[in-house]
């Protein structure tokens, strides 16, 4: 069995936990303001869900808001890219850049200098693209600190940081006062073009019920980041674990592959996405549901001091879920998407939903090459297997009636 979050290594596990202490050194609060901190969280967290509409573009250049964003936010979600950034086979090479789309504060940058040690030696440029200067200002702040606060380093560090005011449109486009960004761009494309938590804050108006809308955005989107991309590059979009993402991110896995990119993770083969989201009926199920493509784990090993910001602030963090998509080099062959394949001896499966009730057994969800499966087995057994994880199991040739997976067992 092997798992989308191992465990983090000790020097990693040891970096996050000094994350709290770094943030608060780099970006001091008069002590005065300190008690507010917890209600400024939760204010901020209010406009970035319940009450998006009434945040306006630029919500994060009010200090307060920053303030609260880069001591709760930005390690909240470092630490969930370093989870998932230390099991992802990304291929950088010396001299190789970054395109990082709704940079924020740095948060992949740091994530990736966090949880890849073997990186912190290349010479790298990152081209981190936001729309709110005061963020990129305060981000390029805190990975000087971090990077300069590495024990292990000797000399400066070896990435250069290239901030950009300017914004993706749902067009397809990139918008930049920097001229010299979209030449930069145009006569060198990126080894990894990265967008992490970016979409969702675009497509969260598009009506649920107008898939077409949806589509053509996300072709839309396809094309900038192949655009962006070298043909030996990759392409990783990280969004959160909520229906809505899920359905994008099975459409933009379905754009990609028309531009030949076949997906590298959470994928374990090339055929149609059988959690495409959205309210679709499943072949032989008695009721259309929502199945969306989204992993979740737990949070005990996220520093203790942002644990305790999480609960003075009402929302505490017991588990971190998030939809994501790794697409690879466009391949030189043209096949579209593969069509499903005969059955092995034992069918890859990627782990998905929680554990629930089966008649007398229990079952998790996976996705495989032959489409839908229920994985079933004992409820010590299915607890056991974590989300993420990918297993080799023979299908056992018999389909759920419920939900029309095809069934498979592990004991």
């Amino acid at each position: 069995m092997s798992g989308l979050f191992p465990p983090l290594a000790e020097e990693s596990r040891s970096i996050l936990d000094r994350l709290p202490r770094l943030i608060d050194e780099t970006f001091p609060v008069p002590g005065r303001f300190r008690a507010a901190i917890p209600r400024n969280v939760a204010e901020l967290s209010r406009l970035l869900t319940s009450e998006r509409k009434e945040r306006n573009a630029s919500y994060l250049g009010k200090p307060a808001l920053l303030s609260a964003y880069l001591r709760y936010f930005l390690p909240w979600n470092i630490y969930r890219l370093c989870r998932l950034l230390s099991s992802l086979p990304l291929e950088l090479k010396p001299g190789g850049i970054v395109n990082d789309l709704g940079a924020g504060p740095l948060t992949l940058a740091a994530a990736l200098w966090i949880s890849r040690p073997d990186l912190r030696k290349l010479p790298l440029e990152f081209r981190c693209l936001d729309r709110t200067a005061a963020v990129l200002e305060a981000g390029k702040k805190f990975f000087a600190a971090l990077s300069a606060a590495d024990a292990n380093r000797a000399g400066d560090c070896p990435w250069t940081i290239n901030c950009i005011r300017g914004e993706i449109k749902a067009n397809g486009a990139l918008f930049s006062g920097n001229r010299a960004f979209h030449a930069e761009i145009k006569e060198r494309p990126a080894a990894l073009t990265a967008a992490a938590n970016v979409y969702n804050e675009l497509f969260w108006n598009f009506s649920p019920v107008d898939s077409g809308a949806l589509r053509r955005f996300t072709e839309g989107q396809a094309r900038l980041l192949n655009s962006l991309t070298e043909s030996s590059g990759s392409i990783l979009v990280l969004e959160p674990g909520i229906p809505r993402s899920g359905e994008f991110v099975s459409l933009l896995r379905s754009a990609l592959m028309k531009h030949d990119r076949a997906p590298l993770s959470p994928c374990a083969h090339q055929c149609a996405c059988p959690f495409p989201g959205g309210l679709k009926a499943v072949p032989g199920a008695k009721a259309a549901k929502s199945r969306w493509c989204h992993f979740a784990f737990d949070t005990a090993d996220a520093p203790g001091e942002l644990h305790r910001l999480s609960s003075a602030a009402g929302i505490p963090k017991e588990r971190a879920v998030l939809s994501f998509l790794l697409a690879g080099p466009a391949s030189a062959d043209k096949n579209k998407v593969s069509s499903r394949k005969v059955p092995s001896e034992a069918e890859k499966i990627r782990i998905i939903s929680d554990s629930f009730s089966v008649g007398r057994d229990w079952g998790r969800y996976g996705c495989s090459g032959q489409g839908l499966v229920l994985v079933c087995g004992s409820r010590r057994g299915m607890e056991g297997l974590p989300s993420g994880a990918l297993e080799a199991l023979p299908l056992s040739g018999a389909a759920d009636e419920k939900s029309g997976a095809l069934l498979a067992r592990k004991d």
